[in-house]
């Protein structure tokens, strides 16, 4: 009864999403007052009657209720209860419910916190968000129905993807929906904003916490996945140019500009057009990305589905939205008229530059991910593009914007003197060119990319503090300790972030540059050393899991003699999905980890061995760690929570002719 409940409540959301797209629309363009009034307690509406529907579905997975099509193919009486739960989403039809839901929560809290929005604009707003979440739950409800019923249900499901099965799936995928789908409110602003024919500084107010939200979360998503890929597929990689981890980098590229952008337009109201169009583009990289995953045009371990049918839907999505914004964008060009001007020094042509890098990494990227569609669909010929070019195109692009992010960071707005902000930078830069030569000096292998690399982060991080300290004014060192607690969060999240940034290139750079690797077979017993480390295989036990059997090795691993842990990678095989996973055994360190993993047996008694000594590597999560929470320091700012400082609603617009 629970499963028809959620269906017929889905149902009954897209009813009210139809409405909510065109009745506050109709009502803002008339003027009527009732009608706007409406889009409000839909969106809240919407919002329950799609968690229900997404609350029916987690029932039946954690009941094993194998009369659902769904259950049956992702899931198993045998399976943990965590994964019972995250299985809801760990499939498209279920992971589609999530997003749909994540959507609909954003219409409503912009019901909720924008109470200070213009009447007109906020009813924009939610008719534009409700007219995405009616093409979505079209699309579940056509292509997708997560509640379609068995007539001859089986006694057990088919089990999970064993490569799901960890507590990453718990985590991960919500928190990269939120990114992914919290770019849709900032695109329904930008559509507002054209419609409506202004954007001015009280826009760029209304926006950015909106943007900041939705990178944030991307944010720590990525970071989730990277960390995730690290330990779990055992090849100890944390980002592998997987076309589905270019989709979620590509928005995360693009919010990133977006964020900056909107500072522009809310301080200087410059950039209005640019803005617009990264609100735009940023929203449909997350659609492209919906695409890539869901569409079956590439394969990777990360995709969905592979039913053309619902790739063609969600191009028409894409189409319809990207195709229609576009359209409006070019009408309304002269409602993005500038006002504030800038010299060609200035944080407002920082801004600029970061936003051009930001956006041409995309592009790049991008490219490299749809090239090889593009040349089996033309050529005819089957190429594989991987990290050998993206490394090789995109690196260029990052080490430009870690050499302008401090110099920006100091610029002052509308006019600058780019000679005294390098002054003031020139212990930051006489620090990170120190310590990139000692680096060199003490490298066995020469070569360039750890002494860069470092040089590049050391600069990021010191720059973010003297960025710090020039807020501080002058006087003694607790004085000035004293005043950093009182400088705007705003202010001091923009260098924890900048910070954050500068400690993952320095842990990437140390870590390729200085990875130890060791491959071998190895019996019960022996003993072999790796990059100042000894491991030793003492055995390998028979393990049942609840649904799943286990070669669990026992590795010791010795420094100097003295033994510092026992490590237990495994080989697990999954009968009812009958696929094997490898599970790494970590000694997690400060400076570095030990990283081992198990292979097969081999016909002399031995078992195949990989062991990896990999420096830094805790540090890369702990970067975006510390960009997340520069970004939760400036969401935390008063003057930009949403629709603050927007004591005075603006004036009526006056429609465009």
């Amino acid at each position: 009864m629970i499963t028809e409940l959620g269906h017929f409540a889905l149902i009954l959301a897209f009813a009210i999403a139809v409405v909510n797209t065109v009745v506050p629309m109709i009502g803002a363009a008339k003027g009527w007052d009732r009608w706007m009034a409406v889009a409000g307690p839909a969106a809240v509406l919407q919002l329950i009657l799609v968690a229900f529907s997404f609350a029916a579905l987690t029932v039946a997975f954690v009941g094993s209720d194998f009369s659902l099509r769904l259950v049956v193919l992702n899931s198993h009486t045998l399976k943990p209860m965590l994964y019972k739960v995250a299985g809801v989403w760990a499939n498209h039809e279920g992971s589609l419910l999530l997003w749909v839901m994540i959507l609909s929560l954003f219409g409503a809290c912009a019901a909720w916190f924008g109470g200070n929005l213009p009447a007109t604009l906020k009813a924009r707003v939610l008719a534009v968000q409700s007219s995405i979440a009616t093409a979505f739950l079209a699309f579940i409800l056509f292509t997708s129905n997560p509640f379609l019923r068995l007539a001859a249900p089986p006694f057990n499901g088919e089990d999970l993807n064993p490569l799901l099965q960890d507590p990453g799936l718990a985590f991960h995928p919500p928190f990269l929906y939120l990114g992914y789908v919290g770019l849709s409110l900032t695109f329904s602003f930008a559509i507002a904003a054209l419609i409506e024919g202004r954007v001015d500084a009280a826009w760029g107010r209304w926006v950015r916490p909106w943007t900041l939200a939705a990178w944030i979360f991307l944010t720590i998503g990525i970071g989730m996945g990277s960390w995730w890929a690290y330990y779990e597929l055992g090849w100890g990689g944390f980002w592998f140019w997987d076309p589905v981890e270019n989709a979620s980098f590509m928005p995360w590229l693009l919010a990133a500009a977006l964020l900056h952008s909107a500072i522009v337009v809310e301080k200087r109201e410059s950039l209005k057009s640019w803005t617009i169009l990264l609100a735009i583009m940023a929203f449909g990289f997350s659609l492209i990305g919906t695409f890539i995953v869901r569409s079956g045009v590439i394969t990777s371990v990360h995709a969905f589905a592979s039913d053309p049918e619902r790739g063609l839907f969600i191009l028409g999505i894409i189409g319809l939205f990207m195709g229609g914004a576009l359209t409006l964008y070019a009408a309304r060009a002269n409602a993005m008229e500038a006002k504030g001007a800038f010299g060609m020094v200035s944080r407002e042509s920082a801004l600029v530059l970061n936003n051009i890098l930001l956006a041409v990494a995309c592009f790049v990227v991008f490219v490299g991910t749809v090239w090889p569609l593009v040349a089996e669909l033309t050529f005819g010929r089957k190429l594989s593009v991987g990290p050998p070019f993206f490394n090789l195109a995109a690196t260029p692009f990052f080490l430009a914007l870690g050499v302008i992010l401090p110099i920006g960071s100091i610029l002052p707005w509308k006019r600058g003197n780019l000679g005294r902000v390098v002054r003031r930078l020139v212990p930051a830069a006489i620090l990170a060119v120190a310590v990139a030569a000692l680096i060199w000096a003490m490298q066995n292998e020469k070569t360039a990319l750890a002494p860069l690399g470092v040089m590049l982060g050391v600069w990021l991080i010191v720059g973010a503090v003297v960025d710090l300290a020039m807020r501080t004014g002058r006087g003694s060192l607790g004085t000035r300790l004293g005043r950093l607690t009182r400088i705007p969060r705003a202010d001091l999240g923009k260098a924890v972030a900048h910070g954050g940034f500068g400690v993952t290139v320095f842990a990437i750079s140390a870590l390729l540059a200085w990875e130890v690797e060791d491959i071998r077979a190895v019996k019960p017993g022996d003993s072999f050393e790796m990059g100042g480390y000894q491991l030793t295989l003492n055995a390998v036990h028979d393990v049942r899991g609840p649904n799943y059997t286990s070669n669990m090795a026992e590795v010791d691993v010795f420094r100097n003699g003295v033994k510092l842990a026992t490590v237990e990678p495994e080989r697990r095989f999954y009968p009812f999905a009958g696929m094997p996973t490898t599970e790494s055994g970590i000694l997690s360190g400060p400076i570095r980890d030990v990283y081992v993993t198990i292979g097969d047996p081999q016909p002399d008694g031995s078992w195949a061995m990989r062991s990896y000594v990999k420096p830094f590597a805790n540090w890369i999560w702990g970067g975006g760690i510390l960009m997340a929470l520069g970004g939760f320091l400036s969401l935390s700012d008063r003057r930009y929570r949403v629709a603050a400082g927007a004591s005075k609603a603006p004036a009526k617009a006056v429609p465009a002719e």
